[in-house]
């Protein structure tokens, strides 16, 4: 099945090319179909890249997708025409009273500032309160995952003295997991961040669970099955090129910045890329979505809503 995103959505030319099957909104809206409702809150600076990278992934699935773009009220972004925000986005408040079968929240370039100096951080924090009564499953990343995890379970977050920056080889430490079906036992992925959150301040009993880790740059993939969210700290859902944009980005701007690691062949940035995660990425976007599909109630209503409560809604002597 195809995703369905809005009909000018720039991401929609780059999908068709790559042969992703892209559904216009008027054919969607002529089957009977219950599509699998993701909402994107996108906190990337460069929101058209973020927004192709996620429909990529996204729309690999067989079952009809169907993506909602959404901001924070709060914020305007500096790096996106407001034109496009205007067309393809809806502010967090215009959405909050709708339920989302997933719901994804992005990394963002505030990490060196403390979490409680961020603009948006109240709004944040709403958010993440709200997907727990309107979201079925949630997927945080880099920035967004530390972010939830300091608001749901306290965990700081630490500076680092050099940037963790590069593609670096991970473990599958749960191969049982429903969301590493399929995965090698160790595989690349992409880093790119200036602080990290650590395993040894994971709170006691609070049900986490690592799912994924590396050697040199530390968690990756956490499973909080209680606020029914996976917490992705690094950046599976990159293009080949998004670790080179950085890189020139920031030698272009005279920014002190080291060549990233096990990315360019032989180090040497004059030399394409090699994309060593893609297959990865697919596996884990098409089993976050499988187990959101064989879990997610039907009516979407009843989404956020427990089994005990929909039994007691539907019992005789709640119906008296």
């Amino acid at each position: 099945m195809p995703i369905k995103i809005p009909n000018n959505l720039p991401a929609r030319a780059v999908l068709e090319d790559e042969g992703v099957m892209v559904m216009l909104e008027k054919d969607a809206a002529r089957q009977d179909i219950r599509p699998m409702r993701i909402g994107l809150l996108n906190l990337m600076p460069n929101k058209v890249k973020t927004e192709t990278q996620f429909a990529r992934l996204l729309g690999a699935s067989p079952l009809q997708v169907e993506l909602t773009l959404v901001k924070i009220a709060s914020h305007v972004p500096r790096n996106t025409p407001a034109d496009h925000m205007l067309s393809f986005y809806r502010d967090w408040e215009d959405v909050r009273s709708q339920k989302f079968d997933g719901f994804i929240v992005t990394g963002a370039p505030v990490e060196t500032l403390p979490f409680e100096h961020v603009t948006y951080w109240d709004e944040l924090r709403r958010i993440f309160d709200w997907t727990q009564t309107h979201v079925h499953r949630c997927l945080n990343i880099c920035w967004g995952a530390q972010a939830a995890v300091h608001h749901f379970h306290g965990m700081p977050k630490y500076a680092l003295p050099n940037k963790m920056f590069g593609v670096y080889s991970h473990r599958n430490l749960a191969p049982a997991s429903p969301y590493l079906r399929g995965f090698s036992d160790d595989f690349a992925i992409p880093v790119s961040r200036w602080t990290e959150v650590r395993e040894d301040d994971i709170p006691p009993d609070c049900g986490l669970r690592v799912l994924m880790a590396s050697d040199e740059a530390g968690l990756c993939l956490v499973e909080d099955a209680a606020h029914r969210s996976l917490h992705m700290f690094n950046h599976i859902e990159y293009d080949s090129g998004s670790l080179s944009d950085e890189y020139f980005r920031d030698v272009g701007a005279g920014k002190p910045i080291e060549v990233p690691k096990n990315y360019f062949p032989g180090d040497n940035p004059s030399a394409a890329p090699l994309n060593r995660w893609r297959s990865h990425a697919h596996l884990l976007f098409g089993n976050w979505i499988n187990e959101i599909y064989q879990t997610t109630p039907f009516d979407v209503a009843e989404i956020g809503i427990s089994a005990m409560d929909r039994r007691s809604a539907t019992s005789p002597i709640a119906a008296e």
